[in-house]
């Protein structure tokens, strides 16, 4: 129980016992609502879902024994598979011919990107190829691309290529963790693609998260219009971007080893949302005692 109330109202003593009894003071109507709704939020079920405990022992085999900080895109995407998120179809390949029989069993049209621990933004020194139609296609781009990375980035190890299925449509978002000091994994949901850096439309919670904060996230970004559909554009799959953020949020909930986590794009559409590209960020080992 509480009570709202002025100033001058009651004495002190008037005060002490209305506590006594459990029942909590605050200083006006703006207060009270303010926490009804902190109560009700605290006390609505945090039903995130979990990882099955097969899915959870693959994640923890895949993210053990990491010599190196940073997870690439495949990997991570593999992870992200594990723990219930939906990923775009790709195989990693480290030939030419490779690269045909993966785009040929994919099916058309494919996207090409670099694999590579040093190369963390592929477009920048064009590691990545879009659109390819056909087996010629993906031959040209994947010796211009290789040849073209090992230019721009010779220090770079190229560990092979990506090759996936070409993803069109569905509206830009982005979706993450990143791991506080302080607060624990925080949970991050805006638009993603180009527009993260330029308008930087972003929203975060204290993982782990419910249905009700997952929805409360992907409202309450400034730019929900382009989400909710502008003009006759349906909205997206709100449901199953929640799912993603939930599930993103528990993943870093279950693996302390993770320290940051971003999926951009997570392309949203009126049915579904798919993870196109991923990073994950582990955390420095801690030597046992």
């Amino acid at each position: 129980y509480f009570m709202t109330m002025r100033s001058g109202v009651f004495r002190r003593d008037q005060l002490a016992l209305l506590r006594e009894y459990g029942i909590t003071i605050v200083g006006g109507t703006r207060q009270g609502l303010g926490a009804v709704d902190r109560l009700a939020r605290w006390n609505m079920p945090r039903s995130a879902p979990r990882p099955t405990t097969g899915a959870g022992g693959r994640v923890a085999a895949m993210l053990a024994g990491r010599a190196r900080p940073t997870i690439h895109e495949g990997d991570a995407k593999r992870m992200l598979a594990e723990a219930g998120l939906p990923v775009a179809r790709e195989q990693q390949i480290a030939t030419l011919a490779g690269a045909q029989a993966a785009a040929a069993a994919i099916g058309y049209p494919v996207v090409l990107k670099v694999v590579s621990p040093q190369i963390i933004h592929k477009t920048e020194v064009g590691g990545v190829r879009t659109d390819l139609g056909t087996g010629l296609e993906v031959k040209s781009a994947y010796v211009e691309m290789v040849n073209g990375v090992s230019r721009a980035a010779p220090q770079a190890t190229i560990d092979g290529v990506l090759v996936q299925k070409m993803v069109a449509g569905g509206r830009e978002t982005i979706a993450g963790v990143s791991r506080e000091r302080a607060f624990g994994p925080l949970v991050m949901f805006g638009l993603g693609g180009i527009y993260v850096e330029a308008l930087r439309d972003i929203v975060f919670r204290i993982a782990p998260i419910g249905p009700l904060d997952a929805h409360d996230m992907l409202k309450g970004i400034r730019s929900v219009a382009i989400l909710d559909g502008v003009r006759g554009a349906p909205p997206v799959d709100f449901a199953a971007l929640g799912e993603v953020l939930q599930r993103v949020a528990q993943l870093a909930v279950d693996f302390e080893a993770i320290a940051e986590l971003d999926i951009n794009p997570l392309l949203a559409f009126p049915q579904g949302a798919i993870a196109v590209d991923a990073r994950i960020l582990l955390a420095p080992a801690v030597p046992a005692p």
